[in-house]
């Protein structure tokens, strides 16, 4: 169940700006349409084989940040392929970043409290959601929160299952598609041959590897850490790297570790037991997949939904990560001002020179505790001697 609402919610969030990025950078709507559809099998393989690989819960999604960024640029000199061949730049420079060791265990070297206030801020969004949509949308958000509720006292650990049909129910029963929504073929994947323009490698490749590795790897490592997962990072950005360079012949832009939704999956939530949690990614993946397969139907069901109550269950699933990460973002004295500048800083919502909050969070976090321990000689080991 966590699994799927992680793919869910990650599909239903942000599958309608992956369509208009690719549409505003030249694609056509077949070419959209097979962009998102390869990027949904990418990350549904990765899902599935690297979680019962390594018995881990590691999660992975397409960039975000990347599409909204996309978005932006609009569409380079050379068009659509000259797109592709920038996605395959951006991809091989992740394998390249996997590749070279220094810089993978520089991007692991996160300090634990700040790792934990960047993914707080993070989730703090989502976990405002319940409350929202009871303000705007109290009839269908107080069942859930009802449900979630009466499952904490008499269920604990099948709350947010609970929560979730209920949802399914309220949706299913409620939702009605416009006429026409389910016209024309189901999704193919479409080729595009990638065409290597400086235009489109400058405006679009070196930014997208950045906003990537800087707002999706980056608090995805963190997510995992802050859960008590320590990856090596190398292997992972080799495989996200490979999958995205396989993506961008069929249109589809970046995967990568996931951030927000694989706190659901990662988090106590999934399971109690941490050594038990990896089946929430595998069935991610085969949502993923599924989602891939149905396009037509899932996005005409999702796009119809209210956004807001999906989110809203997602949010009331991360609750008790938030919980934990501000906890462990705040035990120590000495980071704990880092922690919460971090913290406040993620939650802005902040985007400077294209790249999103965590990034600054991690950076304002980080900066600052350099700043109060310069100067400052650690005090010598007394050995007795």
């Amino acid at each position: 169940m966590a699994g799927a609402l992680a793919a869910i919610v990650g599909y239903a969030s942000t599958f309608t700006l992956v369509l208009a990025a690719l549409t505003a950078a030249g694609a056509s709507p077949q070419q959209a349409g097979s962009g998102l559809m390869s990027v949904c099998i990418a990350i549904g393989i990765l899902n599935i084989v690297v979680s019962t690989r390594i018995k881990l819960p590691v999660s992975f999604a397409w960039s975000t940040p990347g599409v909204a960024f996309i978005l932006t640029v609009g569409e380079p000199v050379g068009g659509f392929p000259a797109v592709a061949g920038a996605f395959l730049v951006a991809a091989a420079l992740i394998v390249l970043t996997g590749l070279i060791r220094p810089l993978a265990r520089a991007i692991a070297a996160i300090p634990a409290p700040i790792a934990n206030a960047m993914l707080a801020g993070m989730l703090l969004t989502l976990c405002l959601a319940p409350i929202k949509a009871v303000a705007e949308m109290p009839a269908f958000a107080l069942p859930i929160l009802l449900a979630w509720i009466v499952g904490l006292r008499f269920a604990k650990r099948y709350a947010v299952p609970i929560a979730v049909v209920v949802t399914g129910i309220i949706l299913t029963t409620t939702t009605h598609l416009p006429p026409g929504a389910l016209d024309g073929s189901w999704p193919s994947l479409v080729p595009v041959m990638p065409v290597f323009t400086l235009d489109a490698i400058v405006r679009i490749g070196l930014p997208l590897y950045v906003v990537t590795m800087a707002s999706q790897n980056l608090p995805g490592l963190a997510v995992m850490r802050a859960n008590g997962y320590d990856l090596k990072p190398a292997p992972l950005f080799i495989m996200t790297g490979l999958a995205s360079a396989a993506t961008a012949f069929f249109g589809g832009h970046s995967s990568n570790l996931a951030a927000i939704t694989a706190a659901i999956c990662a988090g106590p939530e999934a399971h109690p037991d941490k050594a038990r949690r990896w089946p929430a990614p595998a069935a991610a993946g085969v949502a993923y997949l599924l989602l891939a397969l149905g396009a037509s139907l899932a996005a005409a069901f999702i796009a119809a939904s209210p956004p807001l109550l999906i989110q809203a269950v997602a949010g009331l699933a991360l609750l008790s990560s938030l919980a934990a990460a501000l906890s462990g973002a705040l035990v120590a004295e000495e980071t704990r001002l880092p922690a919460i500048l971090t913290f406040v800083t993620t939650a802005s919502g902040i985007t400077i020179a294209g790249v999103g909050a965590p990034f600054w969070g991690l950076v304002a976090g980080i900066g600052m505790i350099l700043v109060l321990r310069f100067g400052i000689r650690p005090e010598p080991v007394n050995t007795g001697k």
